[in-house]
């Protein structure tokens, strides 16, 4: 099923009020079968009907994604998830009261309606209810759930623009719709209902703080610091959780995550902008805008997140800005540490994965 020769049309919707005949043309698409990018508040996703195996593969194909990656099922209403679960425990609903619709995204015992090309054959299925105006007005206007990954290349860095999916899609999808940049920037937070304990699988919008909040013995799976030091060939297997790789999210130009305290990361940095320098390489440097005085006359290209104050400012902008430094001509980048708290875990867990497991720190520490 070659996609290369498709005419890709991006298409703006209005974020808020979303024209009914625009996403009526996606929901045609998507009821024939066919592959459609479109915004949530996460990221951009590439849509097609969860309940038909043939438009699912779409999905696989515009990728390059192995049937190994499981694909999350987005529905538009609480009721939909009877025609796709085969248990509702009681704590569905008390997450569902709190964080749907939103960036929370639940794995429950499957309905054989589900295909298994959409769960990589596991008997499980990941399922949540988005926040955006366009993505709920299209999946009810298609009439059916419908299975998105990120509208990227596989592996590579998230889109939060239409831009971004442009970029990595064109030519394998008739259409992509363009609301504009996506609020919160990094996917759902991934919660394991079928685990003995609630588990979090993929840190994301939703914090393991507030999640705690409504369940208090949600966790984090075990050994979590050492949970990306996978073997790239774990990608055979069947994953539990879309994210799961050692290296994913990542720029096509290598990318070095520095920790520890800031004057740690600062003269670690600098450290390494130095050498590149003398190496004639061209660097790059993705901080907060506290650091931007400490690398102004570094000689390297400062890209800014927002405030290290803020995660939801970092969050919004790490993608973009990772793209950003990619398409500058830059040979690497160094990316500073955040907090973990929050929105930081998710921050930390997607450059971790993008610097494929390595950190960095200041040469004179352990």
């Amino acid at each position: 099923m070659l996609m290369s020769n498709i005419d890709t049309e991006v298409l703006a919707v209005d974020a808020i009020h979303p024209e009914i005949a625009k996403i009526e043309r996606a929901a045609a698409l998507i009821r024939s079968g066919e592959v459609v990018v479109f915004p949530t508040e996460t990221v951009y996703g590439l849509g097609a009907d969860a309940l038909k195996p043939r438009a699912v593969k779409r999905i696989f194909i515009a990728k390059g994604r192995p049937l190994s990656d499981p694909l999350i099922v987005h529905i538009a209403d609480e009721r939909a998830l009877a025609e796709l679960v085969a248990d509702i425990p009681v704590q569905v609903h008390q997450l569902v009261r709190a964080f749907w619709p939103g960036p929370l995204t639940l794995i429950l015992p499957r309905r054989p309606l589900v295909p298994a090309l959409v769960t990589a054959g596991l008997n499980t299925v990941a399922v949540r209810i988005p926040r955006h105006p366009v993505a709920l007005a299209l999946i009810r206007a298609a009439g059916t759930p419908i299975a998105a990954p990120s509208a990227n290349r596989f592996m590579h860095v998230s889109p939060t623009t239409a831009q971004h999916a442009l970029a990595d899609l064109n030519g394998r999808v008739p259409l992509i719709l363009d609301s504009g940049p996506c609020e919160v920037g990094v996917e759902s937070t991934v919660l394991d209902l079928c685990s003995t304990v609630p588990t979090i699988l993929r840190p994301g919008g939703v914090g393991l703080e507030e999640l705690r909040a409504v369940l208090p013995d949600v966790r984090l799976p075990l050994q979590e610091k050492n949970n990306v030091q996978r073997v790239d060939n774990a990608c055979l297997e069947a994953q539990r959780a879309p994210g799961q790789l050692l290296t994913h999210y990542a720029p096509t130009v290598p990318l070095l995550l520095f920790e520890g305290t800031l004057e740690e990361m600062h003269a670690a940095m600098l450290a390494e902008v130095r050498r590149r320098s003398e190496r004639r390489e061209r660097v790059g440097i993705l901080v907060a805008d506290e650091d931007v005085a400490t690398f102004q006359d570094s000689g390297a290209m400062v890209h800014t997140l927002g405030s290290a104050a803020a995660p939801e400012q970092v969050a919004a902008a790490l993608f973009a800005g990772l793209r950003a430094l990619e398409t500058a001509g830059i040979e690497v980048i160094l990316c500073r540490g955040f907090d973990e708290y929050g929105l930081g875990r998710a921050i930390r867990d997607r450059l971790l994965r993008a610097a494929a497991g390595k950190v960095f720190k200041h040469p004179h520490l352990p």
